[in-house]
């Protein structure tokens, strides 16, 4: 059997769509003949947490741990709530911005390239080293963002010569928030140098989206491959939970300010206004962290009444809900630098077999994956007509009783089909 050694930060307890990549990679492995041992961190700060994907990590894996030193500790002391609001990626548009938030991005920007991880690359890399000259590794994976456990590898690679894969679950220079962290022309360019290097050092490079691949293939000669999320065909959720009896919409995940469909918001008020029914039947339910900035654009249409922020679920109470929902929401921000961005779950609204309304920008590569698969369809943020059909379109089934399930195929995301992918390119 082979061993591989995967060095990720996310991992259980940790809470949120980046732990569950690498996690069910682990799970699955073993069945193609893979041995994973797994490198983390001993003492991360993790700005969601979720201790029931612990049960999930297989009996028998060699996991190792260092210390890491993470700046957030010291800037919880000035402001504890943005720190964590910053680490989790939610940043307010720069109008809303206090001094201190203004503050803390440039520093966090400027000062802690390519992240705020990149103390972690030193004493990894030295702690491995040892590590790997006393086993047998076949091969290592690093998967990012964070971006500086890119920089292991690319480290252990040089000095090693092992073979590398680098796994890129988002962008890196081309990710929508990194205009807003105020970088200087300079450091900016260090950014570039240090993707450059790894995607030209690499032996082997993974992204989770079709566009992320386009863009690495006018930087790198070196081989790429799509792996997306995906979903788990078995769960603890009763396949027989029943839908809402209300005309229940949600979103679950992280609504940050600039993914704030305020047309969408728009286009529901409009029908509460236009028919008493619909405004009885519905309800917003928007779980995981939502910005003051969304919130605010909601209540502003007059949609207060209807809106149910939960907060933070466990994966198994998200997926309940998914199931329970009538209609499901993707929402990605609107810029040319998102059409790569597939969020992790909506693999998992596939699976839950409800339609879904996804709005985002232009091109976006989730309208591939909707399309083929018939679950849903994507609009653009001014499709304020469009977005109204669609949604009294499904008023009216649910009026009706008609079945509220999608049946396409859906196979090829589950996460043990994702797996056997991933080891064709572990075999190269």
């Amino acid at each position: 059997m082979r061993k591989v050694l995967i060095i990720t930060y996310y991992w259980p307890p940790a809470g949120g769509p980046g732990v569950q990549r690498w996690l069910k990679f682990v799970k699955y492995l073993r069945d193609f003949d893979f041995e994973p041992v797994v490198y983390i961190p001993e003492n991360p700060t993790y700005p969601m947490r979720d201790i029931s994907f612990e049960k999930e990590v297989p009996n028998g894996i060699e996991i190792l741990k260092q210390p890491i030193f993470e700046p957030y500790a010291l800037a919880g002391i000035f402001s504890k709530k943005q720190s964590k609001t910053i680490s989790k990626g939610i940043i307010a548009a720069e109008e809303n911005q206090s001094f201190l938030q203004k503050s803390m991005l440039f520093i966090r920007g400027n000062l802690f390239i390519p992240d705020a991880r990149k103390f972690w690359i030193k004493p990894s890399v030295k702690f491995l080293k040892d590590y790997l000259e006393k086993t047998t590794i076949d091969q290592i994976i690093t998967t990012g963002p964070p971006h500086s456990l890119h920089l292991i590898g690319l480290k252990l690679k040089k000095e090693l010569k092992l073979k590398w894969t680098a796994d890129f679950r988002d962008p890196w220079t081309q990710i929508g928030y990194h205009k807003k962290l105020k970088l200087t022309k300079k450091n900016r360019q260090k950014h570039k140098v240090l993707e450059l290097e790894v995607l030209n050092t690499a032996d082997e490079i993974i992204t989770t989206s079709f566009t992320t691949k386009r863009e690495f293939s006018a930087k790198t000669n070196k081989p790429i491959t799509v792996i997306t999320n995906g979903f788990e065909e078995e769960n603890d959720v009763d396949e027989k939970v029943g839908l809402d009896d209300r005309f229940s919409i949600a979103h679950i995940g992280s609504l940050l300010s600039e993914r704030n469909p305020i047309n969408l918001w728009k286009s529901i008020a409009e029908i509460c206004r236009e028919s008493s029914t619909f405004s009885k039947d519905l309800q917003l339910n928007l779980a995981g962290t939502v910005s003051e900035e969304v919130v605010a654009s909601i209540k502003a249409v007059g949609l207060e009444d209807h809106l149910n922020l939960p907060g933070y679920l466990s994966h198994n109470q998200a997926l309940k809900m998914q199931k329970e929902s009538r209609l499901l929401l993707l929402i990605e921000i609107n810029s040319l630098e998102t059409r790569g961005i597939i969020p992790g779950k909506l693999f998992e609204y596939l699976n839950s077999r409800r339609p879904i309304l996804a709005v985002g920008p232009d091109k976006w590569d989730v309208e591939q994956i909707l399309k083929e698969t018939g679950a849903g369809k994507t609009f653009a943020y001014n499709d304020n007509k469009k977005l109204k059909d669609t949604i009294l379109k499904q008023y009216k089934a649910f009026k009706a009783k008609e079945p509220n399930f999608t049946n396409g195929n859906i196979a090829q995301y589950s996460r043990k089909n994702l797996t056997a992918k991933l080891v064709s390119v572990l075999k190269k």
